[in-house]
This record gives structure tokens, C-alpha cells and sequence, in this order.
């Protein structure tokens, strides 16, 4: 004969467990609402590009004034890179 009480119950065949796990409230994290409108979604590939263009130029810009004060020539070095991703597959990123 089994001795002591039991541990759990018995549960019926067929009868599921149903998790209730919903968090409330909103989810973290930031939100990207696409526009409505395809003109502000070419403004804003324009302003980006534009973004990175004067980024870029003023990173040159640096460099060269940089290099041209020094009396040994100036080096730029390169981040580091990702695994599987070569920095020069960006298209903002700037390693003049």
C-alpha cells in the first residue's frame, strides 16, 4: 500500500491546462508607425541620405585638417567589425 499523502492531483484524461501569461499594459520597446502618405516616406529616405552625406563630409573634413597639422600622417582606423557583416556593406557607415 502507498504511504503519505499525495503529491499532486490525478488529472482527468483530456482535461488541458490553459497558461494565462498576458502581460498589461503596452510592450516595451519603441514604435515605428509606417505614414500614410508616400511623400513623407521620400522625405524622410532624403533627409536620411542627406544626414549621412554631411556626416560623412565632415568626418573627411576632420581628417584631413588632422593630418595635414600633424607632422607624421595620420591614420584612420576602422571599427570593429561584426561577425558575418564587413563594415563597407553599410551604407552610413564612414571608415575614410
Amino acid at each position: 500500500m502507498a504511504q503519505g499523502s499525495q503529491k499532486f492531483k490525478a488529472q482527468r484524461p483530456g482535461a488541458k491546462k490553459q497558461h494565462v501569461n498576458k502581460r498589461k499594459g503596452p510592450k516595451k520597446g519603441a514604435r515605428a508607425i509606417a505614414p500614410k502618405k508616400a511623400q513623407v516616406v521620400e522625405q524622410q529616405k532624403l533627409k536620411k541620405g542627406l544626414e549621412v552625406a554631411i556626416r560623412n563630409q565632415i568626418e573627411h573634413e576632420v581628417a584631413h585638417k588632422a593630418s595635414s597639422s600633424l607632422h607624421k600622417p595620420l591614420t584612420v582606423v576602422k571599427g570593429a567589425e561584426k561577425k558575418g557583416k564587413p563594415a563597407a556593406a553599410h551604407p552610413g557607415s564612414s571608415s575614410k
